[in-house]
Parts: C-alpha cells; structure tokens; sequence
C-alpha cells in the first residue's frame, strides 16, 4: 500500500533497513523516555480552530532567517545519510530543495559543501557545526560553507559527547570504515560506533565564550541548536545567536529531560523577539508544526520523517514525506481559521482536558 503519512514510512523504512541502522535512526538514550515525550508533548495540547474566515487563498509560506520558504518545516541536520541510501545528503538536499525548503548539513556528513551547491545549486543550505579543538580545520571549513553559498551556521551545543543509545549497543551497530566524512577534520580518529567514538568531533570545552570565536570567523547569520531552558536562550541571545532551536536532540542525549515542545513556550518569553525560535523533536504531523507555531516558534524542524523516506524510497522517498508534511500543514492552516502561518496565535491552542 502507497505510504500516507510519515508513520507509514516509518513502518516502510522498517522493512527496508537493517536492524542497525533503522535502530540507529528511530532510537534515543536510555529508556528512551525523552524520546517518547518528544511526540506524547504534542499530544498535551488541542486545537482552538476559529471559524467564518476566509480561508478561500491558504499557503503556508513562510520566512526564516529571511529565507523564503514553502512551509515552516525544515529538513533537520542528521548524521550519516547514506547509511539509509547511497541517495544520501544529496538525495535529501534536493528534495529540501523541491520542496522549497531548507536542507540543513550535518558535519558528520558524506560530502562537503561545496559539493552540495554543485550539485544542488538551487537549495537553501544551512550547515550543522560539530565545534572540535582543531579550530583551523573549523575556520577553512566555515570558508567553505560561505563561498558554497550556504545562508546560516547552525551550531549544535548539545553534544559534548553523545549520549548512551542502548539500541545501537544492542545491534552492535559501528559506522562503515569507508563512509566518507570530510566534514571532520584529519587531526582526530574517525567515528567508529555513534557513542563513544564521536569524543573527538566536538570540543567538550565548549563555552559560550567559543560563540565570540565563531561570530568572529564568520558572517553568517547564526543559530544555536540545543536549548531548552530560559536561561541558556538568554545566553545565547546575549552572544549574538540569530536563532535558537528547542531541542534535545531528538531524544539521543540526555535521557529524562522534557520534550522539546514543553521547553517551548519558556524559551519563547525569554528571547522576547530578540531571534527566531524553533522547535525539533517528535513533528511527524502537519499538526504538529501548528501547535509549534500557536506556542511561538517560527518554524520547525523534521530529522528522522526525512530519514524514513530516505531509507524507504531514497530522494523521491523524501521529497514525497515532504509533500504530505505540506499538504497537512496548509489544510491544518485552512481548518484552523488562518490563511497563513503568520496567523497562528497562541489563541489557536489549549492544554489539552487531562
């Protein structure tokens, strides 16, 4: 049966993908309770759609970070593509691109930037940074990613080292020697399981005196990706981020921290408009991306719905994931009463009866 919405493709990606590495996509850390929650939090909040508006012309165009895009759903950075299919990171950018949407690259990535924008010139790329020790290797890397054309840095500040994924301990999953990462500089050994051997990857000295380093290396917009309390968005903030993104990684670090979705609204308050906010954790429905809005975030981000269409169906797997994640999110808008993202209000949501 033709797959109907990310769900499907989840099942679909299932059948498709060995146990290592489909574990390796749909798992979290530990108990994987924070996983769980991710979705579950959408759950805690109901639509509040107004009616007799004139949704006779509904889009779901949007702008983030000035970027035009089709819907306020991004592809979200995620590691290894082509472990799903030999599509990979250029697969999915040019579906992002068909989309019209944002194809965010990860570090731990197959191909460079300026590969992407060789091969997808009409995308609109933003690049993942994983911050290592080795900061000229981090500085010729960010020239790069300038000169490619790529609109936004986003700096991922939750992963000092990756949590314990015990799904991957269990299938004893390892990253293929001959995946190649030439986002990752020389200096350091090579991931070798998606634990402990990505300790070199990211500077576990990391501070926020490092985003000073980085907004002096380059121009581009910046977004720091991690965040789920008031405090450390005031921080960043503080130090010049553009953008924050709510988020606990999907669910992969620390096991047993709240749902990106209930973070929202405190992060919210305290960035007062002074960036834009997104959200990721557990959006697979249209609907979802409108409860994300009505809370006050600008837009959101999909990780894995984009991954299980990639390892379902390669690139014409995702592309068509993020046709369904559209299609849901303008008929959401129309059904609510708002005839484009702009018009979601927290008005739009309640918590849920208990």
């Amino acid at each position: 049966m033709e797959p109907i919405n990310v769900r499907d493709y989840e099942r679909l990606a299932e059948e498709t993908l060995g146990a290592g590495v489909f574990g390796y996509i749909a798992g979290g850390a530990g108990d994987e309770w924070t996983l769980r929650e991710n979705v579950a939090a959408f759950g805690r909040w109901i639509l509040r759609p107004r009616l007799l508006v004139d949704v006779e012309t509904v889009s779901a165009a949007t702008t983030v970070l000035g970027s035009d895009v089709s819907m306020p759903l991004l592809v979200a950075p995620t590691a290894y593509q082509r472990l799903a299919h030999p599509d990979g990171e250029l697969g999915v950018a040019r579906a992002a691109a068909a989309a019209g949407t944002v194809f965010c690259h990860s570090t731990l990535s197959s191909v460079r930037p300026a590969e992407v924008a060789a091969a997808v010139p009409e995308a609109t790329c933003w690049f993942q940074l994983y911050l290592s020790k080795d900061r000229e290797f981090a500085r010729a890397l960010l020239e790069e990613v300038a000169a490619s054309g790529y609109r936004a840095i986003v700096l991922t500040v939750d992963l000092p080292q990756a949590g314990r994924r015990e799904r991957d301990i269990r299938t004893g999953f390892m990253i293929p020697p001959d995946l190649p990462l030439p986002c990752i500089s020389l200096e350091f050994d090579r991931p070798v399981d998606p634990g402990t051997g990505l300790g070199a990857v990211t500077d576990k000295a990391l501070t926020w005196r490092d985003l000073e380093w980085l907004r002096g290396v380059t121009r581009l917009p910046l977004v720091v990706k991690g965040l789920l309390t008031a405090e450390d968005a005031e921080l960043a903030c503080d130090h010049g981020a553009a953008g924050v993104v709510v988020s606990n990684h999907g669910g992969r670090q620390l096991d047993g921290v709240g749902a990106s979705l209930d973070a929202l609204p405190e992060v919210v308050e305290a960035v007062d408009g002074r960036a834009e906010v997104l959200l990721d954790g557990g959006v697979h429905r249209g609907t979802d991306v409108l409860k994300a809005l009505a809370l006050g975030g600008r837009a959101t981000l999909a990780g894995r719905a984009a991954l299980y269409g990639l390892g379902s169906r390669g690139e014409a797997g995702v592309r068509h994931v993020l046709e369904l994640l559209k299609a849901e999110i303008e008929l959401g808008l129309s059904l609510l009463g708002c005839p484009s993202p702009e018009d979601v209000t927290r008005e739009h949501v309640a918590p849920a009866p208990r």
